[in-house]
């Protein structure tokens, strides 16, 4: 009995008592240390020394370390814009923009998912617009001054989808180019 109590008195030592956010930081730095870790489990390592480092206050630590705080975006209210609307044998593409020319939104009928010789049709020209006025509805866009390009069917189609979806159309400019007899046409088609 006396060697039990004399093993006792040896391992008895004093303990130093630290704060746990100390003691945790050390644990994860010698954790972040051992080469046999895998790189989850260095990461998951480092993360817990930064939030005890941090002290965890409110703020999100992601993995790679940088502290991020949640921010949201305010969109800007444009009140007039401008619509482009290129349409072309093969496909109509509509495009909101703000005075300045900054794109708001845009769709396309090969977007919305027509395909093939529909995507030039005035209805995929009208579900088109109605998709782009969708996606600028945040923005309180109300009126657009138009401009078209090309001969495609979904010009006119565009045109009137925009008033029908609540936007005022303030004015209609035709911005096709048309060449002032510079390159030689391609031949007619044989149909």
């Amino acid at each position: 009995m006396s060697t039990n109590v004399e093993k006792d008195q040896v391992q008895a030592q004093p303990v130093v008592t630290t704060p746990a956010s100390a003691t945790e930081e050390k644990s994860a730095k010698e954790a972040s240390k051992d080469p046999n870790l895998s790189a989850a489990e260095m990461a998951s390592a480092e993360l817990a020394a930064m939030k005890a480092k941090k002290g965890n206050s409110g703020v999100k630590v992601s993995k790679a370390g940088a502290a991020k705080k949640k921010k949201k975006k305010v969109k800007k209210q444009v009140a007039a814009g401008r619509a482009f609307i290129q349409a072309t044998y093969n496909n109509t593409i509509v495009t909101l923009t703000d005075q300045e020319g900054n794109v708001l939104s845009w769709s396309s009928a090969g977007h919305i998912g027509f395909k093939g010789a529909k995507k030039a049709t005035p209805y995929a020209a009208g579900l088109v617009v109605r998709d782009a006025i969708e996606k600028v509805g945040d923005y309180g866009l109300k009126e657009v001054h138009v401009y078209v390009k090309g001969v495609g069917a979904g010009r006119e189609g565009a045109v009137r989808a925009l008033n029908i979806n609540g936007l005022n159309v303030l004015s209609v400019k035709d911005t096709t180019p048309v060449p002032h007899n510079g390159c030689r046409p391609r031949r007619p088609r044989r149909v």
